[in-house]
């Protein structure tokens, strides 16, 4: 018998979009999956996904302001992810300070046109590479 791969998935939770990554641990190489727009059904939308993907392991980024103090938007994601954590076997969360404007700036060198969805996708990303590269 062969034991199950687990499947990772991390979440950059913003009040307008969501952004999502997935990878397999035993790749270890965090893939953009794109974004899900907060609408009412994003929780449907993110447990879709996590039964699709077979992900087992949620990671979630955590905001912090710049004296690493949680806000707001800190218990926001709490609870946001809260909603979720039932859906998987590990629920963690993962420290995103500045993930956003690294994301952006990964993107602006590219040189090809992006969208807000895109910078939440691409911290997602970011998010859950760290994740891997410290566990």
């Amino acid at each position: 018998m062969t034991e199950k791969t687990k499947q990772l998935m991390s979440l950059d939770v913003g009040e307008k979009r969501i952004g999502v990554a997935l990878a397999d641990a035993a790749v270890r190489i965090a893939i953009p999956f794109g974004f899900v727009e907060v609408n009412g059904h994003e929780l449907e939308e993110i447990n879709h996904v996590i039964v699709q993907e077979g992900v087992n392991t949620l990671v979630v980024g955590l905001p912090r302001n710049s004296g690493g103090e949680e806000t707001a938007q800190t218990e926001f994601v709490r609870n946001f992810a809260k909603q979720l954590e039932l859906s998987v076997d590990d629920l963690v969360f993962q420290d995103e300070s500045l993930t956003s404007v690294e994301a952006e700036k990964r993107l602006k060198s590219y040189g090809k046109p992006y969208s807000k969805g895109d910078i939440d996708t691409e911290a997602a990303v970011i998010i859950l590479q760290d994740y891997l590269e410290e566990n």
